[in-house]
Order: structure tokens, then sequence, then C-alpha cells
């Protein structure tokens, strides 16, 4: 990339002097750099973990609609996450008064996708004031909008949000075509770590159409959808991309805070910081999650292991109860264990109380459930012996 030298910089947009097109990265603190080796180590976790269908498509499904329900509600969208999770399920029907609550929802989930559908096509790795436009056309569409907002089109006018005056509308153009040109150059594209660049490259991007604020309506928004795109471009599952927008709306009076502060200060360094230190919470916590998910597929595939081909009919029954009674939370008291789930119900209803005294007797002698004082419980700690000696663990 040719540099973006002082004199072209000062023409873009003398009212701004904050708008430089450079971030001084050295400014980071060291806290913030082993922040983003962190999450660069977890991403890696992540994208190597095999899971069940299953649980991949609810993982998926349910970080889309917390960052699709984040970055909406960030701007006013009363819609809760498990009503996101039925938009997107086509599920949802909203009366007329709040209708437009759902096609905002629509617009963002129809934006991941072609942004998730990109990638998948291998489609160039390159941000161009085009495809910023495009994610502003999708964020609008079949909106009701002031005049003289037009979806897609840079505003030609002079806009104030809160207590900040955007540039003149006269030089959004050429400020977005510099923001491109220097998101695209060397300064962000470092192939040895790809993923803590793009993370920086993402929150940058994000602030300068912040900024910038290219469009008449749905800045915000088109800023979070860049942020993902470009996390996602950087290597990041699709469910981490998701994650900063979910920060954002969670510290939603901090996001504000950090915003006008970084124009004030003219530095990105602190956003950025605040920024990173909310992917890693983030990342901490899915990975908890999927790390929860990888327990229960090793529990279940040690009780198989157990139970070996279970040729018996009471193998199998055994088998089926301690899988249903791993999915509870608090031992289940005795008179529950024939109710617990249908599969067990059918297995037990022709059969006497000696016959499920018999079988948790086994149970318990395998080792596979324990009998406490509120009941019953699978033994899934059993499992934590597989895992490396670690001392304070």
């Amino acid at each position: 990339m040719d540099m973006i030298d002082d004199k072209r910089r000062s023409q873009l947009c003398p009212t701004h002097p904050w708008i430089t097109f450079q971030a001084d990265l050295s400014r980071l603190s060291f806290k913030a750099w082993l922040q983003l080796g962190e999450c660069a180590s977890k991403c890696e976790h992540v994208a190597g973990v095999p899971l069940r269908p299953e649980t991949e498509r609810e993982l998926r499904k349910l970080y889309l609609a917390r960052g699709v329900q984040a970055t909406t509600a960030i701007e006013g969208n009363t819609l809760s996450e498990e009503e996101v999770r039925r938009v997107i399920d086509h599920q949802l029907v909203l009366p007329p008064s709040r209708k437009y609550l759902g096609q905002e929802i629509e617009n963002i989930v129809a934006a991941c996708g072609l942004i998730t559908s990109g990638i998948e096509a291998g489609a160039p790795d390159r941000i161009t004031p085009g495809e910023i436009q495009e994610f502003n056309r999708i964020v609008l569409k079949d909106l009701t909008l002031d005049d003289p907002v037009v979806p897609g089109e840079f505003r030609t006018r002079v806009v104030t949000v809160g207590g900040y005056v955007a540039p003149n509308g006269r030089y959004v153009e050429g400020l977005v075509e510099a923001l491109c040109e220097w998101l695209n150059g060397e300064e962000f594209r470092r192939p040895e770590f790809p993923i803590v660049f793009g993370i920086l490259k993402a929150i940058v991007a994000h602030l300068y159409i912040a900024w910038i604020h290219p469009f008449g309506d749905g800045n915000g928004r088109t800023a979070r959808l860049l942020e993902f795109d470009i996390l996602a471009r950087s290597g990041i599952p699709t469910p981490g991309a998701h994650l900063l927008s979910n920060h954002y709306n969670l510290t939603r009076a901090e996001y504000y805070r950090q915003l006008n502060r970084a124009s004030k200060k003219a530095d990105v360094t602190q956003f950025v910081e605040y920024a990173v230190q909310g992917f890693r919470d983030g990342l901490r916590e899915q990975l908890k999650l999927i790390n929860a998910q990888v327990f229960d597929t090793c529990w279940r595939n040690f009780v198989y292991t157990s139970f070996g081909d279970a040729r018996t009919t009471a193998e199998r029954r055994q088998r089926r109860l301690v899988l249903d009674l791993s999915k509870c939370d608090s031992p289940v008291p005795r008179s529950v264990l024939r109710t617990l789930s249908e599969k067990v119900s059918l297995n037990y209803a022709r059969r006497t109380d000696r016959t499920l005294t018999r079988d948790l007797n086994e149970l318990v002698r395998r080792d596979l459930i324990v009998r406490e004082s509120g009941g019953y419980r699978a033994k899934k700690e059993i499992i934590r012996a597989f895992l490396p000696l670690r001392s304070g663990a």
C-alpha cells in the first residue's frame, strides 16, 4: 500500500484531525498484547475442537442470535435473545406495530449470511467502499427512514450524533476510500499473526466507521458488521466473530464513553484495549461451553465403553438410565427415576420395583452413578481422572 502522506491526510478531512489513518500499536499495554495472544490461542482451540453435529449447530445459532440481538439492541431494538432465535427460525409473528423490530433482525441475519457465504466461496480478503455500502444497504432494507437517507448511499449533509459532529458530507467518500486503502495495507497484514492483527484491524475499522459516520442511518450496525466480516476473514470461527458486538451491548454505557473518549483524545489505544478485554472474556466463556460439550461427549463414550456391546436387555436398559440421568444437574429422587425420560419410562413400564433396584445397584457397582441424600446422580466427575495432572486444580 502507498502510505497516506501527511499532506493528503490533512486534505481528506481538515475538520477532524484525529482521523489520521494511523494506529500507533506500540502504545498498547503489555496486558493488551498478552490478551491478544490469549485470544489467538483460544480461537485456534475453538476451531480445532470437533463437536457433535447438533452441538455445532446449536453453538452457531446461539452466538448468531446473541450477536444479532446485541448489535440491534444497542440501537434500541427491544426483542429478546429468545425472540431473535425465533426470528432466525421464522417462528416469530409480530404485530404490525413491532414488525420493524423483526425486520431489523432479519437484515442483520442476512448480512451475516452474506459474509459467511463469501468466506466459504473464497471471496477476496479485501475491504472496499462498495462492500461497506452493501452492508448499510442490507442493514436498512425495508425500514422506514427519514429523508434524505438512502440505504447504501453516502450521506451528503452534516450530521450530529449526541455531541459528536461527524465530518462534512463532502469528505465522506474520500475518507471511506482512504480507510479501505489503509485497512488493506501492510500495517494489518501480518501472516505470522493473522488472528491478532485481524482483531486489531476489526476494532480499528469499527472505530473509524463510527468517526466518519458515512451514512444517514445504520452506521453503528454497519460498523459492527464490518468488524464481524474482518474477524471471520481472519480465521476466527464465526461463533467467536460475534463476541465483540455482544461485549459492546453488555457494556453499552462504557461502549459509548470509549467511542467519545477516542475522538477527544485522537487515539485508538484505550478503545482497542477495552474491546480486546471484552473479546478475551467472551472467548473464555465460549470455551467453557465448548469444553462442557467435549466433557459430555467423553462421558457418554466412557459409559458406552463400560457396557461394551450391551448384548442383554438389562445392560441396554441400565445404559439408557445412566445416560439420561447424566442430563440432570442435581440428584434425582428414586420416585422420579421411572419418568426420567420417555425411553426410560418405556423400559420400566412392565418392570417391577425390584428390577429398578437391581439396575441401580449394578450402576453403583460399575461406579457410573452415586446415591446421595437427594437421590441418584451420574458420576461424571470420574472423567476428570483422565485429565493431565495440574498444580492447584
